[in-house]
């Protein structure tokens, strides 16, 4: 219950972000790869964001 309240930091929400985005990507690939493709794309970007966040 404590954890109830607590909200997510930055670094929580661009992971949620990331994990959406890569499950979106991989249940594209089989039915349309140009979509599971900028899924992917976006995916990474997320994840340099990521990154930065976690180099400061």
């Amino acid at each position: 219950m404590l954890g109830l309240f607590k909200k997510k930091s930055e670094k929580e929400k661009l992971y949620n972000q990331y994990s959406k985005l890569t499950k979106q990507a991989f249940d594209l690939s089989s039915s349309n790869r140009k979509l599971s493709d900028q899924k992917t794309a976006e995916a990474e970007a997320v994840m340099k964001q990521i990154e930065a966040l976690k180099a400061v």
